[in-house]
């Protein structure tokens, strides 16, 4: 019995991640999709659809889906029309979230994310409720540059990054969003695709809570994450 049992928990686990690999492809489609109907399909002349595709690519997509995500664009039988739509408001002890989403209808999106944050102790706040707490940036990681840290520092310097910071397995390059496409496009060509690469908003302060406390939050942002529309979750929680 305890085989068929550990079979049934691998399977599980497996399955567990199928799904959660198959959601994570299907934001990243919407993305291009998106990208492409507002600018085209040529990556050479659309930074959000060059940087979405490298997200794709960072994320081992198949080919065949991106292809997919990129005709729907140009598709007559896909006429949902997704915008981008930020959320912003306090989970449990008064953590700040921001949530971003691409949506085909706002009504649906507000009141699914209403509710998570309701539900989970939390309130919905006005659009720059919380976003005065974070500062949006651009951001690249690497696992490994030739060279380390002084060649990855030198040529941000020269392609006008603003930072570079070693952790134990990683390398993190930061600019403003102005400076990203150009930044991540120099080191795309220098260095090949990073692990991960974005626009993210960084708190400017934390906010500490008991693990009661956290353990909710935990549950909101799950919530959140596990939502179609939901494309990002940033938080200010102290670690």
């Amino acid at each position: 019995m305890s085989g068929h049992s550990q079979f049934h928990n691998i399977m599980y686990r497996k399955g567990a991640q199928d799904a959660k690999r198959a959601k994570m492809f299907a934001k990243i489609a919407r993305e291009i999709t998106v990208a492409a109907k507002l600018s085209g399909d040529d990556p050479n002349s659309n930074p959000r659809l060059r940087a979405a595709l490298a997200v794709a690519r960072e994320n081992n997509m198949p080919k065949d889906n991106i292809e997919r995500a990129i005709a729907k664009a140009t598709s007559t039988a896909d006429s949902a029309n997704y915008e981008s739509v930020r959320y912003e408001g306090y989970g449990p002890a008064g953590v700040a979230i921001i949530v971003e989403t691409l949506t085909d209808n706002r009504n649906r999106t507000a009141a699914e994310i209403r509710s998570a944050f309701t539900k989970m102790g939390g309130s919905l706040g006005e659009m720059g409720s919380v976003a005065f707490l974070f500062n949006r940036i651009g951001h690249l990681v690497y696992t490994a540059i030739p060279g380390g840290y002084d060649e990855a520092f030198n040529f941000a310097v020269e392609v006008g990054a603003d930072n570079v910071e070693e952790f134990d397995e990683c390398t993190e390059v930061t600019c403003s969003v102005d400076a990203f496409a150009p930044v991540r496009d120099a080191f795309v060509k220098k260095f090949g695709d990073p692990s991960e690469s974005g626009l993210i908003w960084v708190p400017t302060t934390y906010t500490a809570c008991s693990e009661e406390a956290k353990a909710t939050l935990t549950k909101l942002l799950d919530l959140l994450e596990d939502n179609d529309d939901v494309q990002n979750v940033f938080h200010n929680l102290e670690e």
